[in-house]
């Protein structure tokens, strides 16, 4: 479960262009829920996602994983509670240009470590699979600089879920896509929830927000709304 008690995050701090973005933030997330997130832009979204992912931090408060504080362990074992718990889709892909959408998915999977870590047989295996789940197998060999936003898009989910994460935030993930690949992709999604990730989405389309069994509304720094 994911537990957010009172998170106030301010940037800036201490400077004269102080900023709150958000302002005691609460919330709960069960594990196998698929939860959307919405909220006009600068309503704090991308700060509540990036705070979960474990890659900001938090000025107060109390965030939990699965029992865990958060802010009261290491930087090596948040790193590593992002890397065996967290699939990130980030709005701007985050993908290494000039690699193959083989190499970018096989990225994770070469860095995991020792007990989790597969044979390279079986790390390319999985890669090959991660991309036939999102439609771009066909695509393994290709750099990701020759391919399309959505494209890219599509093989950034498949890098998120490389690892078997447990949670996937994605920010935005069917934005730079069309309306049927945007069906696709939340198709895949339903299928990870299916099988019992827990699933954090960041999206201004509606029809997004409608596939998810949760919805919250965030607007400026607090949550107005929850569905």
């Amino acid at each position: 479960m994911i537990c957010l008690k009172n998170i106030v995050k301010t940037y800036n701090k201490g400077k004269s262009n102080a900023y709150e973005a958000l302002h005691g933030v609460s919330m709960e997330v069960k594990d196998g829920e698929m939860t959307a997130v919405i909220g006009t832009s600068g309503a704090g979204k991308s700060t509540l996602l990036h705070i979960l992912a474990c890659i900001d931090g938090y000025d107060s408060g109390e965030y939990t994983i699965d029992g865990e504080e958060v802010g009261r362990i290491s930087e090596r074992q948040m790193a590593q509670t992002r890397n065996e718990k967290i699939g990130m889709v980030m709005q701007d892909f985050a993908l290494v240009e000039g690699f193959t959408a083989l190499d970018n998915v096989l990225i994770p999977l070469d860095f995991a470590d020792g007990k989790h870590r597969l044979k390279k047989k079986e790390r390319r295996e999985k890669a090959l699979k991660m991309l036939d789940m999102v439609g771009m197998k066909e695509y393994a060999g290709k750099p990701v600089n020759n391919l399309s936003g959505g494209q890219k898009q599509r093989v950034a989910i498949a890098r998120a879920i490389a690892n078997d994460p447990s949670i996937i935030l994605a920010d935005e993930p069917t934005g730079a896509l069309d309306s049927a690949t945007t069906q696709e992709i939340m198709n895949v999604f339903r299928e990870l929830n299916e099988q019992g990730k827990t699933i954090i989405i960041v999206t201004h389309d509606p029809a997004v927000a409608e596939a998810c069994s949760r919805v919250v509304q965030i607007e400026d720094g607090r949550i107005v709304e929850e569905v």
